[in-house]
């Protein structure tokens, strides 16, 4: 299992649009539609990485709290499902109906999108203000596989509350996701 951060780039920039099929729903969504009311989260995942594996539960328990607070949330799996088969569009479904996703589960074939926000692990997380500019890039939390930290998302939540609260999130601070790397096309 390859260890890789999240791409370090200036925050500040425009969410990237995109228009994905969602395995929970087979209907397509579009960026606009998700990040129109409000700020957003975009984390790219996939269903097999063992990082994502381990922090899933809480995950999906934060992702409907924040919701219900306002906060838009999604997931992107861009991984190549020929080489890694159970991230396969019928498998993203069967995960997002198994955990309770309350969030789109959306799949990204060409891995275009991922290339557009420069995702390079999974988990990947972003953070959005309301006008879709990027305020954070980094970890969900410091808990990883076999480290004994609690899964709390509490750096995310740290974002996501000053988000909700109309404060500003500090530009500092941000400590990379870490993951596997995304499973990029030959």
């Amino acid at each position: 299992m390859a260890l890789t951060p999240t791409t370090s780039i200036p925050l500040g920039f425009q969410a990237p649009a995109f228009s994905l099929p969602d395995a929970r729903t087979g209907e397509t969504v579009s960026s606009e539609s998700l990040m129109a009311s409000g700020p957003s989260v975009v984390v790219f995942m996939c269903n097999h990485c063992p990082f994502v594996v381990h922090l899933l539960d809480e995950l999906v328990a934060f992702a409907a709290e924040y919701q219900e607070k306002g906060l838009n949330f999604v997931a992107i799996s861009s991984n190549d499902v020929e080489n890694y088969p159970q991230d396969g569009f019928d498998q993203m479904r069967e995960l997002a109906a198994e955990k309770g996703f309350t969030f789109s589960y959306l799949y990204d074939e060409t891995q275009d999108v991922a290339r557009a926000y420069d995702a390079a692990c999974t988990p990947d997380f972003s953070a959005f203000d309301a006008d879709g500019i990027c305020v954070y890039r980094g970890q969900f939390d410091g808990s990883r596989p076999g480290n004994d930290i609690p899964v709390t998302g509490e750096d995310l939540r740290r974002v996501c509350d000053a988000l909700l609260a109309g404060e500003a999130v500090p530009a500092e601070g941000h400590i990379p996701s870490i993951g596997c790397n995304i499973k990029w096309k030959a």
